[in-house]
């Protein structure tokens, strides 16, 4: 269910009409081309071409400048990655960027997407395959430098959302809970449960 709702923003599927507004304006009312270009999206399956790291970073953007894919890269933590290659972003990627490692090719997406300073930034499940303090860097740098874009994150992991201004818990499909980090944690629901049963595995994996 979670992806579905993400991928109704930039249209991927439809739904009926006047059910999603973007700035009080029935979604289906802003020309595709348009609503697009505002969109980062990063799927929760990283796609990658058979081209350099460069490349990937800079796909659907016109010209960038090597500073602007470095900085995409520095947000989304892949620049200290790619610098340790011999070719650095000259690098190439294998088919489906088979060359890079899980967390790498997310990070690579995450980078494409900060690359076209979109209007809204849809994170989908993006952020599963990297160690959370590389996850904590990336969000860090979303928060200092994405405040002029409405950011969705759709995570299983408490600790990508705790910062969300606004969290919606889904079950089975439906609404369950919704609020601030501090007002699910109070709520003792689903959230709560999901927050305690992490933050013990997570001490676990340290002893």
């Amino acid at each position: 269910g979670k992806t579905t709702l993400a991928r109704l923003i930039p249209r991927l599927i439809q739904t009926h009409s006047n059910q999603l507004f973007i700035d009080g304006k029935p979604i289906e009312q802003w020309p595709l081309s348009q609503l697009r270009k505002s969109i980062g999206y990063v799927s929760q399956n990283p796609f990658l071409f058979s081209n350099t790291i460069a490349t990937n970073i800079s796909y659907g953007v016109d010209n960038p400048t090597n500073k602007a894919i470095y900085n995409a890269a520095e947000w989304a933590q892949l620049r200290k990655d790619v610098e340790e290659f011999d070719l650095g972003f000259e690098t190439l990627v294998g088919e489906r960027g088979i060359t890079l490692s899980g967390g790498q090719k997310q990070r690579a997406t995450i980078a494409r997407a900060l690359l076209l300073h979109p209007r809204i930034l849809i994170l989908d499940d993006a952020l599963s395959a990297v160690d959370t303090h590389t996850e904590e860097a990336i969000l860090g740098h979303l928060h200092n430098r994405m405040q002029h874009c409405t950011t969705l994150i759709i995570a299983h992991r408490v600790s990508t959302l705790r910062h969300c201004k606004h969290i919606v818990i889904l079950d089975q499909g439906r609404i369950a809970e919704e609020g601030s980090h501090q007002q699910l944690l109070s709520q003792d629901g689903l959230y709560a449960k999901l927050h305690t049963r992490q933050q013990l595995a997570a001490e676990l994996e340290t002893l």
